[in-house]
């Protein structure tokens, strides 16, 4: 497999499908489906979805989306628990319109539909959660805050007619001849054939990749495939070294690695150890810390016993009313956590780099933009603050979309589409068993690539990569598609992570334990490069 190919497959113009639309957006979680909303009145939109509307990690949210809207909070206050938790590489700029913009986009969710939780006195009811200040996480149906939020905007894109495609997966991003993006060409898992779509204006909202860690609270779909295909097209991606782990997913054999939400925290849950002791007694703000620091706490104490969240002190009736989803879920795995401590440990959960964008969510390529999880424009820094990634999604699609409304431009024809990278045709072999390869790929990623990292682990994670590359090439077959793009990626999460020679945040060395001014600064990586790049904050 070859990282300096364009295209991650062969695939030639005159035997497509070919459509047009003036947006076309792939993905169809939080950030995709509130930038179709709003720019629906205005343009003729597509959405496109690997699988059905609402598998996306946005339905997978518990905890909820934190908003200043609450009395005695202010954007200020949630701008600075933003730059607090970022471990001293947030983007300032981005910090300051997701805290001012997100109670106006907030509300306009709860104008479509949204049915936050409400207390006793029929208002809002905001939750604490880790590195907050202040009490500003909205939450629904307990802790059911993604389905809820993702049900409204399904069914506003439904009332307004906008054009969804189910089971049309992302291969490739196409540029014209202007070295502009231009379309995109797709797999549709339906009629088991490739298409070329066209558009004026591209949305990447593809989502993470937590698919490449052994645990991970991501569902399936989450394997990277915007970023690397934005990657092959020419796009940067920056601080790929930052993988954040949620400190409490269960940790049950046989069971997934199922979210338990930071709001169980908040409301007053406990970590103990094997031995019964609360370990994170004597660290600042205890349970609440940045969850980089809990996830190294609890990865520490697993390593002579079993971790455990204890409810006791939260009580059986609040419990079963504020985490009813969490509840049932451990009961289903045989624990009853109003009775008993449920045993958890890190997974990986979320991604703090991506592909790059500034404020407007502007790639590097024009026409080409992104938001939500694939997306970097620095918002989270080395460490995002709890439940500010659905407020990311929503905040930057309403600013991708005053950009697209003031400069779209033209759809381009099917013959200006740049030819110069396409692979000649050639007999492909099956591959390797892919099962079997992608399960050493997550092992790999999470020994050597996960909470605690070093200069010899890593090195020997890059060589193994290397080996794991040579036993395939993909074909057209949605699961080889997806072992392409982890493989992809990896490398450059590796590169990233052995360059960067300090911790800060996510990004924790054993051999280099403390952070390091020299290093205040984000790492990015085009398509080419040997050696990452920097830029200053």
């Amino acid at each position: 497999m070859k990282d300096e190919n364009h295209y991650l497959i062969p695939w030639y113009k005159d035997k497509l499908d070919v459509y047009h639309t003036e947006v076309l957006i792939l993905g169809s979680g939080i950030a995709g489906l509130y930038a179709a909303i709003k720019l629906n009145p205005k343009f003729d939109v597509t959405v496109l979805t690997k699988m059905e509307i609402m598998a996306s990690n946005t339905e997978h949210a518990q905890g909820g989306i934190a908003v200043a809207l609450n009395n005695g909070d202010s954007p200020q206050f949630h701008y600075d628990d933003t730059i607090n938790a970022g471990a001293g590489l947030v983007n300032k700029k981005a910090a300051m319109i997701l805290a001012e913009k997100g109670p106006e986009c907030v509300t306009e969710l709860i104008q479509l539909g949204t049915k936050f939780d409400t207390n006793c006195q029929n208002q809002l009811d905001f939750a604490m959660e880790g590195a907050h200040g202040k009490h500003r996480v909205l939450h629904a149906q307990g802790d059911a805050t993604g389905w809820e939020i993702e049900r409204t905007l399904v069914e506003v894109v439904q009332s307004q007619n906008i054009s969804v495609k189910e089971n049309y997966y992302l291969v490739d991003i196409v540029k014209n001849q202007k070295q502009e993006a231009c379309g995109t060409l797709v797999y549709n898992h339906v009629d088991k054939k490739l298409e070329l779509w066209l558009a004026k204006a591209i949305i990447m909202a593809t989502g993470g990749l937590g698919q490449m860690y052994k645990y991970t609270t991501n569902p399936s779909v989450a394997t990277g495939d915007g970023i690397a295909a934005a990657y092959r097209a020419g796009a940067e991606l920056m601080d790929m070294e930052f993988m954040q782990f949620h400190p409490t997913a269960l940790q049950i054999p046989g069971a997934p690695s199922f979210l338990i939400s930071e709001a169980v925290r908040g409301e007053g849950a406990i970590l103990i150890n094997a031995c019964n002791e609360r370990f994170m007694e004597n660290i600042p703000r205890k349970e609440l810390a940045p969850r980089d620091v809990v996830s190294r706490a609890i990865w520490e104490q697993m390593q002579t016993g079993t971790v455990f969240l204890d409810f006791s002190t939260i009580g059986k009736t609040r419990v079963e009313q504020r985490f009813p989803g969490i509840h049932k879920t451990c009961l289903e795995y045989g624990v009853d956590i109003t009775s008993e401590p449920v045993p958890v440990g890190p997974a990986a959960h979320y991604l703090m780099g991506g592909i790059r964008t500034d404020e407007y969510g502007q790639t590097n390529i024009p026409n080409l933009y992104a938001c939500g999880e694939c997306a970097c424009n620095g918002v989270h820094g080395a460490n995002r603050l709890a439940s500010n990634s659905l407020l990311d999604g929503l905040v930057f699609a309403a600013t991708i979309s005053e950009h697209i409304t003031a400069k779209i431009t033209e759809i381009s024809h099917i013959d200006d589409i740049q030819t110069d990278h396409f692979i000649t045709d050639k007999e492909q072999a099956s591959p390797a068993d892919i099962e079997s390869l992608r399960k050493d790929l997550k092992e790999l990623f999470w020994n050597k690539v996960g909470i605690i990292r070093d200069n010899a682990g890593l090195i020997e994670a890059r060589a193994m990569l290397n080996m794991l590359k040579e036993k395939f090439e993909p074909r057209c077959y949605i699961e080889e598609l997806e072992l392409g793009n982890m493989l992809t990626l990896g490398s450059i999460i590796i590169m990233a992570a052995l360059e960067r020679e300090e911790s800060r945040g996510a990004h924790f060395r054993r051999d280099y334990p403390k952070a390091d001014e020299c290093w205040q600064k984000h790492s990015v990586i085009k398509r080419g490069d040997k050696h990452v790049c920097y830029v200053s904050i």
